[in-house]
């Protein structure tokens, strides 16, 4: 297990690859952002787009998948600055909280039409819990809907436009070039959707047939070309920075957590969900040995408001992140014990990256030597 040597990020990251200088190619591409790339020219490309856009003169410009959070509400102030009409579509997290819905209403009072979809909560329980089982992830399904809904909708009424944040494979390391751009693909989806590849047939059971599945399907390029629609990162026209797009949305009536993060470092990220998110990001660390934590410190090494000792340190004083709360609100809405739990998550530990000694599991030539394992 190697480290980049100028974030904090291990090379067991899906798609980060560390080169011969010991830099990843996350931090090579935050270079590239400031050093490479001529943001006012991608910005004359986005109006140029709006403008192709707004000659279709369909109903809606564009549609949103918002959530109500910082990036999402960030994402509907840029369209309407552009002058679009946007058509927000949610996929409903099962463990929206307060702060949650407060957001969310908080953005559409922005001045947008939008739907709050629920998917029946039977269909979601079994293929969360399924999910959790097959692949230790229990965000697979929510990924699928996030992706699948709007893609659907924007198909379905042929609305030109998607409007997605930022491109992941940039911020967070990518390897196949073609999908680095501004365009969403299903070659996209299928490398950072976060379904480990798999599509919504590959979850047809004795228990969900794939008319259970449909809201979890993606439309194909073709079908979306067919429609008229182009899925696009904003990311690629303007500069993506977390602390900027909390910054515009707070300005807009966005409300961040007032006592610590619900996960990772920021306490106006990932703030809406009770248990979905946050046990998505925490089983990292039995799979690769991170956390979003990590993540979002390596995001602030980049963008030059930390050091990587600093980061270490923030690593250091947080120490074990075990989320207990939201293990025992998942446990109890898919209606299986702590136990269970813990027996399933043990299934993904990788023996690639930890090693049982004395007692204890630790992972081999962890970035600090010091730490306490627990």
């Amino acid at each position: 297990m190697n480290y980049c040597h100028y974030c904090v990020l291990p090379n067991t990251r899906p798609n980060l690859v560390i080169d011969e200088s010991g830099r990843c190619n996350a931090c090579q591409s935050s270079n590239q952002k400031v050093s490479q790339i001529n943001w006012q020219e991608r910005q004359s490309h986005f109006q140029q787009l709006v403008d192709t856009i707004k000659q279709k003169a369909q109903e809606w410009d564009c549609v949103i998948p918002v959530s109500g959070g910082k990036d999402s509400t960030w994402q509907v102030i840029k369209a309407l600055e552009y002058g679009l009409k946007p058509l927000c579509v949610t996929w409903r997290t099962p463990a929206r909280n307060a702060i949650g819905q407060k957001n969310l209403d908080n953005l559409i009072q922005l001045g947008v039409d939008h739907i709050d979809f629920t998917i029946n909560p039977d269909v979601e329980k079994k293929f969360t819990l399924a999910a959790f089982q097959k692949k230790g992830s229990l965000a697979i399904p929510m990924h699928m809907a996030l992706f699948g809904l709007p893609l659907q909708v924007a198909s379905k009424f042929k609305i030109p436009l998607v409007l997605w944040g930022e491109n992941s494979g940039m911020e967070y390391g990518g390897v196949n070039q073609s999908t680095l751009g501004g365009k969403m693909t299903r070659d996209w989806l299928l490398s950072y959707g976060v379904t480990q590849g798999t599509l919504a047939n590959y979850w047809v059971s004795d228990q969900l047939t794939l008319k259970d599945l449909s809201p979890y399907i993606w439309p194909t390029d073709q079908e979306l070309d067919s429609s008229g629609v182009t899925p696009a990162f904003l990311g690629w026209f303007f500069h993506w920075d977390p602390v900027e797009t909390f910054r515009v949305a707070q300005e807009h009536g966005f409300e961040s957590l007032s006592g610590t993060p619900k996960t990772g470092y920021y306490k106006f990220a990932d703030v809406d969900d009770e248990f979905i998110i946050g046990l998505h990001h925490w089983l990292k660390w039995y799979k690769f040995g991170f956390t979003r934590l990590w993540d979002n410190l390596s995001l602030e090494i980049r963008n030059n408001r930390m050091t990587r000792d600093e980061a270490i340190q923030v690593i250091s004083d947080v120490g074990d992140e075990y989320p207990q709360e939201a293990i025992d609100k998942f446990c109890q809405w898919v209606g299986i014990t702590e136990s269970s739990f813990r027996a399933m998550a043990e299934k993904f530990r990788n023996k690639d990256v930890w090693t049982f000694q004395n007692g204890r599991w630790r992972i081999k030539n962890f970035l600090i030597p010091n730490w306490i394992w627990t």
